[in-house]
């Protein structure tokens, strides 16, 4: 509810910082996803007070605020130099990785329009392109990868592409890819779509502000970006390793007829016109400022420790989980992400991801698929170094007691019983006692409680009984606390 007279900045603030007390850390390191730190806090200082220099200013219209346009133009060719292209590259910056594929794969649909367009990925490619194929449109067709290696198979890409070359519109590969953090055969696979004229995307937006510091820092890094034969477009992410504020990514292209094919405009109505270049319409500069400023800020020699400092974090990690007994590492990262699975039947690393949580680390459990087991996920970044140490010490803590504590234990016939419940059907105090059954109230205090019964139901269910009930939480978290 709303006040009846307004309120002052210090109690707003106050109640903000309540609020945030239940968070997890966004600064440290002992995050191991969704935030990324680079421990300098006057890059952070820069970043922030750009970002509130450009917080009215409507991107909408760029005749209007043409300080986004050269903003923009100066954050593109800054990823566009790093990332195989030259001069005047096309791009786009965009709120995030899942609008920059969102755009690359609208920008193939529409510059080869046919009946049923059809997306070829691999099982490793990111969610957002599933995403991109629901809202676009497309049919969606996923190629198993190497369960050796973790990375897409040329010759499993091609033969999913052949089965109706003439309707596929795009082919992507991932540098790397998130879950096992390894490089795709991007020069094979582009070459493979580029003579039979299909476009090919690079999902770099988690690697493609680290990979080229590495390379310049003399690490032997697999060729992935635009100077890629048939590489077509690339997206990346600067909120990630660019270490940015969030809501920052790019999306370059080969040749300025597709990014064209990106854009939308409509004059089939009596208002203003419109013209966006994004998905978004009105959008704060905001994250526009803070991306810059933040390149600015850190500069070339700044990115390169960090990277260096990342996958020095990374490489120490994979080390020292070879002495954790029951824990192995998957594949062999060609970046700062990380994946452990475990050997031993009595060590359930969804109970290890629990036992971490209550050491103050958040280590991300990501469940099994066909050929590859449930496993957690670390993402190093320029502060991790540091704390390294200390993670190695928590896992190896944390694999002791969840071999102690056994398996996580699901309620006897709750996975029968979900693969033949209706989710449209049932109420929610029906799906609330469902939760509760798991330990998921979402009613109860953020932060509380192990996910490890939650995580172990979702790996025993198929992917789109997965979906139907995550959907339905998602739904009852935000009733819970409306």
């Amino acid at each position: 509810m709303l006040p009846e007279n307004g309120r002052t900045a210090e109690d707003l603030l106050a109640e903000l910082a309540a609020l945030k007390e239940a968070d997890l850390p966004v600064h440290g390191g002992k995050v191991t996803a969704y935030v990324y730190d680079t421990g300098r806090a006057e890059v952070r200082e820069a970043a922030a007070r750009a970002y509130l220099e450009m917080l009215e200013v409507n991107c909408l219209d760029p005749t209007a605020f043409p300080s986004i346009v050269e903003l923009e133009k100066q954050v593109v060719g800054a990823v566009a130099a790093k990332l195989g292209g030259g001069p005047g590259t096309p791009g786009i910056f965009t709120s995030g990785g899942t609008e920059s594929i969102m755009l690359a794969v609208k920008s193939a649909r529409d510059a080869r329009p046919v009946a049923r367009p059809r997306l070829v990925v691999p099982v490793t490619a990111h969610p957002a392109f599933h995403k991109a194929a629901h809202y676009l449109g497309l049919e969606l067709v996923t190629v198993p990868v190497d369960t050796t290696t973790f990375r897409a198979d040329p010759a499993a890409m091609e033969a999913a592409i052949d089965e109706d070359a003439d309707s596929t519109v795009l082919v992507v590969v991932s540098a790397p890819s998130y879950p096992q953090g390894v490089i795709d055969p991007v020069p094979q696979i582009a070459a493979l779509a580029s003579a039979r004229g299909i476009p090919c995307h690079v999902d770099a937006c988690v690697g493609g502000w680290l990979l080229p510091w590495l390379r310049d820092a003399g690490e032997d890094v697999a060729p992935f970006d635009l100077s890629v034969p048939g590489v077509t477009s690339i997206s990346c992410d600067l909120h990630k390793y660019g270490y940015a504020p969030k809501g920052a990514s790019v999306v370059l292209y080969a040749d300025e007829s597709l990014r064209r094919h990106a854009y939308f405009a409509s004059a089939a109505w009596p208002g203003y016109t419109v013209i966006n270049s994004t998905v978004q319409s009105s959008k704060g500069a905001g994250p526009l400022g803070g991306a810059w400023a933040t390149l600015q800020a850190l500069g070339e020699s700044g990115y390169r420790e960090l990277a260096v400092d990342a996958v020095a974090a990374a490489r120490k990690l994979i080390a020292g989980v070879e002495d954790i007994p029951g824990l192995r590492v998957l594949g062999s990262p060609d970046a700062s992400l990380v994946a452990v699975a475990s050997d031993d039947p009595g060590l359930d690393v969804f109970v290890l991801s629990d036992k971490a949580r209550d050491h103050g680390w958040l280590i991300q459990p990501q469940l099994s698929f066909p050929g590859i087991p449930a496993n957690v996920h670390l993402t190093l970044t320029g502060v991790s170094l540091a704390g390294v140490d200390a993670l190695l010490e928590v896992l190896a803590k944390a694999a002791a007691e969840a071999r102690e504590a056994g398996p996580a234990a699901l309620p006897d016939g709750l996975v029968e019983a979900l693969l033949e419940l209706d989710l449209d059907t049932v109420d929610d105090a029906g799906f609330a006692a469902l939760l509760a059954s798991v330990g998921a109230d979402p009613a109860a205090e953020p932060g509380g409680g192990g996910m490890a019964v939650v995580n172990s139901v979702l790996d025993a269910l198929p992917p789109q009984t997965r979906e139907g009930l995550l959907i339905r939480f998602l739904s009852s978290l935000y009733r819970a606390f409306a």
